[in-house]
């Protein structure tokens, strides 16, 4: 589990951060699930995952979606139940550690910079260190 912790406080901010983790993940052959907070900002980072960079693409869609879309998409985003297909990655940018995140291979929680969003994140990190894991910090 790693958290990548910003400086800014702004969601535009937070959003980049996970296209850019989404497309890092991508390039080296991984699937990916970005778990949102709420169907609008589902909309909100598939529409930024189109236009965040111009020098790359990041193959994407919301699920759920048709079984062949899903299967040849490799990255997923949805704020409902998380797709059994893309376990190597989940971006995490809801409020709560997701039930299924032990079926996940590796896991991203980005946080902004703002001491609510903090604070969160610390309970998050608590319940990750309870379930056994050793979580890392990363200051962006």
């Amino acid at each position: 589990v790693d958290f990548y912790v910003l400086s800014a406080a702004d969601r535009r901010s937070r959003l980049t951060t996970v296209c850019r983790l989404a497309e890092k993940a991508f390039e080296q052959g991984l699937r990916v699930a970005v778990r949102t907070s709420a169907p609008a900002e589902t909309v909100e980072v598939d529409e930024l995952m189109w236009t965040f960079s111009d020098r790359s693409f990041v193959p994407h869609g919301v699920w759920p979606a048709e079984p062949d879309f899903a299967a040849a998409t490799p990255v997923l985003i949805t704020s409902g139940a998380l797709p059994e297909s893309h376990r190597d990655v989940l971006v995490n940018l809801g409020a709560d550690v997701p039930a299924e995140f032990a079926t996940f291979a590796r896991v991203c929680e980005v946080v902004a910079g703002d001491e609510d969003a903090k604070h969160q994140a610390r309970r998050r990190w608590r319940s990750y260190k309870d379930a056994g894991l050793a979580p890392e910090n990363h200051n962006l």
